[in-house]
C-alpha cells in the first residue's frame, strides 16, 4: 500500500514538473518573439496603436503556433512509443531466444552474474508485462510517462498568450517613448524570473540561468530594435 502510494506521488509530482517546465518554456518564447517584434514596429512607426496591434496579432498567432507544434510533439512522440513496444512484444514472439539473452546482457552488465543473473532472467521473461516493460526501459530508455497532447497544447498555448502580453502591457498606458523603455525593463524582469524557476524545476543555478534567459531576449529586442530603427529610417 504504501508502496503505491510513494509511486504514485511521484509519478504526480513528476507530471506536474513537466507540466509546469512546458508553461514556462511556452511563456518564455511567446515573451521573447512578441518583445523583438513590437520593439521593431515601435521604432519604426513611433504610433503605440500599431505595436498594440501588431503585437497582439503575433501574440495570438505565435500561440497558436506553439500550441500545434506542443500537440504534434506530444503525439509524436507517444506514436513513436507505441510503435516501438508493438515491436518488441513481436519480438519477444518471434525470436524470444535472442530477447532473452538481451534481459541477460542487460543485467549482467549491471554487475549481477551466476544464479542470481539467471533468476532475475527467468523472472523477467516469464512474465510477458514485465518483460516488455523490462525491453522499452533498460533497451530502449523509453518511458510510458507523457503529457497529454491537449493538454500540452493548451498550458503552452495559454503560456505563450501570458508571455506575449507582458512586453505589450505599457503601451495602453503611456506613450511610446517611455512604453519603449518599461517594455524592455519588465521583460527582462520576467525573463530573469523565469529562468531562475526554470533552474528550479530542471538544473543549473538560478541567476545564471536568470541571466542567460534574460540575455538571450534582450538579444532578441535588440534585433527587431536594430531592424525597426534601419527600417525607419529607410521609408
Amino acid at each position: 500500500m504504501k508502496k503505491s502510494l510513494m509511486k504514485s506521488h511521484i509519478e504526480s509530482h513528476s507530471r506536474a514538473g513537466a507540466s509546469f517546465k512546458e508553461f514556462i518554456l511556452g511563456g518564455q518564447d511567446g515573451l521573447v518573439n512578441v518583445l523583438g517584434v513590437i520593439l521593431g514596429i515601435a521604432v519604426a512607426t513611433n504610433d503605440a496603436r500599431l505595436v498594440i496591434i501588431a503585437g497582439l496579432a503575433a501574440a495570438f498567432a505565435e500561440s497558436f503556433s506553439m500550441a500545434a507544434v506542443a500537440y504534434t510533439s506530444a503525439k509524436a512522440e507517444e506514436d513513436y512509443y507505441q510503435s516501438q513496444k508493438e515491436k518488441e512484444l513481436d519480438e519477444i514472439k518471434t525470436i524470444p531466444k535472442m530477447e532473452t539473452q538481451e534481459v541477460y546482457d542487460i543485467y549482467s552488465k549491471k554487475g549481477f552474474q551466476g544464479k542470481l543473473l539467471n533468476d532475475i532472467v527467468k523472472t523477467i521473461t516469464s512474465n510477458k508485462k514485465m518483460w516488455l516493460d523490462t525491453m522499452m526501459k533498460e533497451e530502449l530508455n523509453l518511458s510510458d510517462e507523457f503529457i497529454n497532447p491537449i493538454k500540452s497544447a493548451i498550458i503552452v498555448g495559454l503560456a505563450a498568450i501570458v508571455g506575449s502580453i507582458i512586453p505589450l502591457i505599457p503601451f495602453f498606458f503611456t506613450n511610446i517613448n517611455t512604453a519603449i523603455i518599461y517594455s524592455i525593463i519588465i521583460s527582462a524582469i520576467a525573463l530573469f524570473i523565469t529562468g531562475a524557476i526554470e533552474a528550479k524545476i530542471t538544473v543549473g543555478h538560478w541567476i545564471k540561468k536568470g541571466i542567460q534567459l534574460t540575455l538571450i531576449g534582450m538579444g532578441a529586442a535588440l534585433i527587431g530594435f536594430v531592424i525597426g530603427k534601419w527600417l525607419g529610417v529607410s521609408v
